[in-house]
């Protein structure tokens, strides 16, 4: 018996949308619009009944060291291609950069030196992811709210999108590298961090090095790796394809929330 999973369900959902798509008549076309809105409404609706009840902000379930799972999957990739990114990690990203900036009244770059010095936060939780597995780890990293307060938000600020240097696909335009996004309900949410350690060490390659966003009410791939810009906006519809992150853009839902 083969195992259902949440990315396998969304290519299938994806696929039987195409198929309508591709049709001759009209009315596959009709078809497949009618599915995407049930989908967009149905997300709509989940979220809003997810934010009501988390109004107040609580926090996830936190665990015991010993609770920790003594295997965590990499979710995604694994080491990002080119020669960028092989330099950095060579040199133990002395030479990285993050950037902050879009709609901030003051601009940040920053090394990875200045991010540790940054007030921490460790926390010890459950990564969910959507191909169906669950794994507990421990998290050290700066607390995004800390960032976005130190850059500043401007009134209009309403999304922060993760840039990362994991190019997914090559495309002429440069949109096949992976981004996500999420709204200022979750990121200024106190558990929500852009990590560099994980499990009391340097953050592994393999897991996002050197940085990487952990936003515990959202599933895996919420969670971008290899991030090197922070970019606030107040719209998502100009990045990429506009569906607010690399797999919404080819058939996810832009709400992940657990």
């Amino acid at each position: 018996m083969s195992l259902i999973t949440r990315r396998s369900m969304m290519a299938g959902g994806s696929a039987a949308t195409a198929t309508l798509v591709s049709g001759c008549d009209p009315v596959s076309m009709s078809d497949a619009q009618s599915l995407r809105r049930i989908l967009d409404f149905g997300q709509f609706m989940s979220m809003q009944a997810h934010r009501l009840l988390l109004a107040r902000q609580p926090l996830v379930r936190e665990y015991k060291e010993s609770d920790m799972s003594p295997e965590f999957p990499p979710n995604g990739t694994e080491r990002p291609n080119g020669m960028a990114y092989f330099q950095h990690m060579m040199s133990n990203f002395a030479s990285f950069r993050l950037a902050v900036d879009g709609m901030v009244k003051k601009p940040l770059l920053l090394t990875l030196d200045e991010i540790k010095a940054m007030p921490s936060r460790t926390q010890i939780t459950m990564h969910n992811c959507d191909e169906g597995w669950s794994a507990i780890g421990q998290w050290t990293g700066v607390p995004l709210a800390h960032l976005l307060q130190s850059a500043e938000l401007m009134p209009e600020a309403r999304y922060i999108v993760f840039h990362c240097m994991d190019e997914m696909v090559r495309t002429p335009d440069g949109t096949g590298f992976y981004y996500e996004s999420i709204d200022l309900f979750d990121a200024l949410h106190p558990q929500t961090i852009l990590a560099y350690g994980m499990n009391g060490k340097a953050l592994p390659v393999a897991h996002g090095a050197p940085l990487r966003l952990r936003v515990e009410r959202q599933v895996g791939y919420k969670h971008a790796k290899y991030v090197n810009r922070i970019e606030v906006v107040d719209r998502l519809t100009h990045i990429a394809r506009g569906r607010g992150g690399f797999w919404e853009d080819r058939g996810y839902q832009w709400y992940a929330g657990l």
